[in-house]
């Protein structure tokens, strides 16, 4: 297939796209760069280009783009910054695809389990409502920005990652250094559910939905055994062999990174993937023991 990928060089496009090429796709990538490449094409959505001539012809668009939401604190500029590069960009795609005299027939874009708000015990699917703060109205407008695809008649798939497992980025690269260094532990109660997923099968999850024509709508991309941020850092200390003996107060989390802290480490979503279960979808990674000892295993050298 001919397949359009944004965010190309992000933490999961980084990953797609060679598995993509592998087999035998052809990969064009929206960039905000200068076009390097051949198969590079050059957007800025904040001025609204896009060579739309390009883009005619493309069997499947993945649209992963989007400013990373820990970068820095959660100023109301910053904050805005999210918005843009999420709902903006994502609603001008949208529209662009839309105009197409030949559009593709399948968008699936990037969103998140913070759609769900802080939720607690909670067991949540793709039919449970939004939760509440800044995240989950991110999340749903988010989704909601690809309307003119989907009012065109692409399928569109929402893909709520959850926290993606991999030493290249996201949160587990961001605790390894304390965890190594012995500084690992709790971060607030410890009872917060956090729903998390191998990279391995954030790859693979995308796959599948490129290939089930049947999905469409919001779709969870976790793994299905939800950890508590307990079980989650006793486990991560395990395998790498280390005590988790500091904790993280919640009080000292907010006050290092502020409203952030309470969206992304304190609140709890003990998220399902019952859509990727239901058509079939087969976990590299169910349990988490397996999957960090996969992802943070000894990378083979280059030569």
């Amino acid at each position: 297939m001919k397949v359009l990928v944004s965010g190309a060089t992000g933490l999961v496009g980084s990953e797609l796209v060679p598995s993509l090429t592998s087999q035998g796709h052809e990969v064009l990538r929206l960039t905000r760069r200068q076009a390097e490449e051949a198969h590079d094409i050059r957007w800025d959505p904040s001025r609204k280009e896009l060579p739309k001539g390009r883009l005619e012809g493309t069997d499947v668009v993945i649209h992963l783009a989007g400013e990373n939401l820990s970068q820095k604190r959660w100023s109301p500029q910053f904050k805005q910054t999210l918005r843009s590069s999420r709902i903006d960009a994502t609603r001008f795609l949208c529209e662009t695809l839309a105009q197409l005299k030949s559009p593709p027939k399948t968008l699936i874009a990037a969103s998140a389990v913070g759609y769900y708000g802080d939720r607690g015990r909670d067991l949540l699917n793709e039919t449970s409502p939004p939760g509440t703060g800044f995240l989950a109205d991110l999340c749903k407008e988010w989704e909601a920005a690809c309307e003119p695809a989907r009012a065109e008649g692409i399928r569109v798939v929402n893909l709520r990652f959850g926290v993606i497992l991999s030493p290249k980025g996201g949160a587990l690269a961001k605790m390894l250094t304390p965890f190594k260094l012995g500084g690992g532990g709790v971060i607030g109660s410890g009872n917060q559910y956090w729903s998390w997923i191998a990279i391995e099968d954030v790859v693979g999850a995308i796959q599948h939905c490129m290939t089930h024509e049947k999905i469409s709508g919001p779709v969870n991309v976790t793994a299905p055994s939800p950890a508590t941020n307990y079980d989650f850092t006793k486990t991560l200390g395990s395998v790498l062999n280390r005590p988790t003996i500091v904790p993280m107060p919640a009080f000292v989390a907010r006050t290092v990174l502020g409203e952030m802290a309470d969206e992304l480490l304190l609140s709890s979503a003990r998220v399902m993937p019952n859509r990727l279960s239901e058509t079939g979808y087969r976990f590299a990674y169910p349990s988490l023991e397996p999957a960090l000892k996969h992802a943070l295993a000894p990378q083979p050298a280059k030569h």
